[in-house]
């Protein structure tokens, strides 16, 4: 039987998987993040969850400002970015060394679509602050919650008190899902895109199928013999 310190010592050796769920406001990605940990943890992987804005201290004190203050579209972007540099340091890269497999709600897909997309900023310029934040680094999987614009404005109507974001008019969630859509196609090697308008069973079946052929991918280590399974 391997000792403690070896287990940990194979579990590092191996980077662990990223994961992130993306989609509209109202589109109901946020419902599946635990599910999913759930799922990987039964597994045998060690799994943390996090999101964007948000993930660290300064994150969430960002996030407060970001969802309440309005500002230029330049700004926005910027101080995305910067949260996203500390979430990546402190969060999701020690984590992602450490062997554990991250399932982050929202990444650097969401400004494509928000600050791209719907508020009208250049993919270059984006372009250049993905690569100053996290050049090398993407996720292993993005489950994008694909809703249209009509159908989430009805669930957000129903929801909680709305930020900036979610009072947004009907075309800004217009150019935001066009611009997520048009990241799928441009990376289709990670985006797996779900139908969230299907019953949750559905999507949850959906989510399994593909999480099992990521699973095969990253074997858990067996505590007895040390060997990636």
């Amino acid at each position: 039987m391997m000792t403690a310190t070896q287990a940990g010592q194979a579990q590092a050796s191996r980077r662990g998987c990223f994961i992130t769920l993306e989609g509209v406001d109202g589109a109901g990605k946020s419902t599946h993040v635990e599910w999913l940990a759930a799922q990987i943890r039964d597994a045998g992987h060690s799994v943390i969850t996090t999101r964007e804005p948000g993930g660290t201290p300064l994150g969430e004190v960002l996030r407060g400002v970001l969802l309440s203050h309005d500002m230029q579209a330049d700004t926005e972007a910027l101080l995305m970015f910067a949260a996203r540099n500390e979430h990546l340091a402190l969060c999701i890269q020690p984590a992602l060394a450490r062997g554990q497999w991250v399932v982050c709600d929202r990444f650097t897909d969401a400004s494509y679509a928000y600050q791209g997309g719907g508020r009208g900023l250049s993919q270059e310029r984006l372009a250049i602050l993905e690569q100053w934040v996290h050049a090398g680094l993407q996720p292993d999987c993005t489950f994008l919650f694909d809703l249209s614009p009509e159908l989430a404005h009805e669930r957000l109507l129903r929801s909680r008190d709305r930020d900036r974001f979610e009072r947004e008019e009907m075309v800004f969630f217009e150019r935001t899902r066009a611009a997520y859509l048009a990241r799928a196609r441009a990376h289709p090697e990670r985006f797996c895109i779900l139908d969230s308008s299907l019953p949750m069973a559905y999507t949850r079946q959906r989510l399994l199928e593909h999480l099992q052929q990521l699973l095969g991918g990253f074997g858990a280590v067996d505590d007895d013999t040390g060997a990636v399974r």
